[in-house]
């Protein structure tokens, strides 16, 4: 048998190793605190659940979707006026996602062709890269450097690679790293997007998961941010329905038109029952964003500041649902300081190496663990002396 040249780029994924180490350690009969995926544990309100399980039962709804409902587009143009400040043409500035994962790859498709030059963040979350991969598309990497808080410094990326790039993306708050951009950053680059003539894509995925009483906003609230680009958002984190494959993507027209013909030659659309949740979600009772808010804080204090107090030297992230923490020195890399943490205290965390070339030297630990359970981790890296 013979394969796509393509699938020579992806070797065995990082998430793919780590889970074996899990098995293998719980055939052993021995305990894992899994902090190395993002899959939020926080289940959705009632009032979502019951919605979805009513449109459920209704025969009507497992009809092909096609296309998105003009009730789900108008709710969630309001979400973003309301929310954001943004105001979205429903019918041409809102394309539905199968969630953000679906989305960054089928968007890079919409886009680029093979040879294009695409900016990508660097660490970055392994799709924002592999999009583009498979598009055929040849990458630059923009550093996010902790001397600049994470923050990519435009005016490093060199004049002739500006001048070919034809897509970036960009996302704050940021996973792996936790870093917020400052707003100033949002106006340098629409005027970069502007005078190089490049598509923008914000990942807003995170914007409501900020902490110590701050606030996030949207990328398309930047004037001329529209003329550039488009931003995702997604209902996984904010409202638990990561299961249910809920984004979207919004803002400028013409690439939202692109994405929607590719999808309509990909899928069949979201699932009736999915979109009716949706609306829920976005329209109905907002207190619980607050509330999932509150619980990934409570997680963060608990885990960082145990940690630190047992020798972990590491900055307490001001938002998202990740900690990105730095490798002890005594260790080659990450990879090996992952399967010796798990060996010595049972917790499994991912290698920064997995999210590009200046992961390495790094770990993202997930807040996906109760705030017992976050207790427990501390106390067991403390028995270790891994770090005394």
């Amino acid at each position: 048998m013979e394969f796509a040249k393509r699938m020579e780029q992806f070797g065995e994924g990082v998430f793919s190793r780590l889970a074996e180490m899990r098995k293998n350690r719980v055939a052993e009969g021995k305990e894992v605190f899994d902090l190395s995926i993002g899959a939020p544990n926080i289940p959705p309100a009632k009032r979502i659940m019951e919605v979805m399980a009513k449109a459920v039962m209704e025969p009507k709804n497992y009809v092909y979707a096609i296309n998105d409902t003009q009730e789900m587009l108008q709710a969630v143009a309001q979400w973003y006026q309301r929310r954001y400040g943004v105001t979205l043409d429903a019918d041409t500035e809102i394309c539905s996602l199968l969630g953000s994962q679906d989305g960054l790859s089928h968007i890079a498709l919409s886009i680029l062709d093979a040879g294009d030059v695409m900016l990508v963040p660097d660490p970055c979350y392994p799709i924002f890269a592999d999009g583009p991969r498979l598009a055929g598309a040849e990458l630059y990497y923009m550093p996010q450097k902790k001397e600049n808080d994470y923050v990519i410094q435009l005016q490093d990326i060199p004049e002739e690679v500006a001048k070919k790039a034809k897509f970036m993306l960009v996302s704050y708050p940021n996973n792996p790293t936790a870093a917020m951009a400052p707003e100033s950053f949002y106006h340098e680059l629409v005027a970069f997007a502007k005078k190089y003539d490049i598509i923008v894509l914000h990942d807003n995925a995170y914007s409501e998961l900020v902490f110590d009483g701050r606030s996030w906003g949207s990328f398309l609230s930047i004037p001329g941010a529209k003329d550039v680009g488009v931003e995702f958002n997604s209902l996984s984190k904010t409202y638990g329905l990561a299961g249910a494959r809920i984004g979207y993507c919004l803002g400028n027209s013409r690439v939202v038109s692109m994405l929607k013909t590719l999808k309509s030659n990909m899928d069949y659309g979201m699932f009736l029952p999915i979109q009716a949740a949706a609306v829920e979600a976005i329209t109905g009772d907002q207190s619980v964003v607050a509330e999932t808010r509150a619980a990934y804080e409570r997680r963060r204090d608990v885990l960082c500041d145990g940690l630190i107090a047992a020798g972990w030297q590491m900055d307490k992230p001001p938002g998202t649902m990740f900690v990105w923490a730095p490798v002890p020195e005594q260790y080659a890399d990450s990879e090996s300081f992952v399967r010796d943490l798990l060996d010595k205290t049972g917790v499994l965390v991912t290698p920064g190496s997995a999210f590009g070339p200046s992961g390495e030297g790094y770990v993202r630990m997930a807040l996906v663990q109760s705030e017992e359970d976050m207790q427990r981790i501390v106390e067991a890296v403390k028995q270790s002396g891994i770090f005394a």
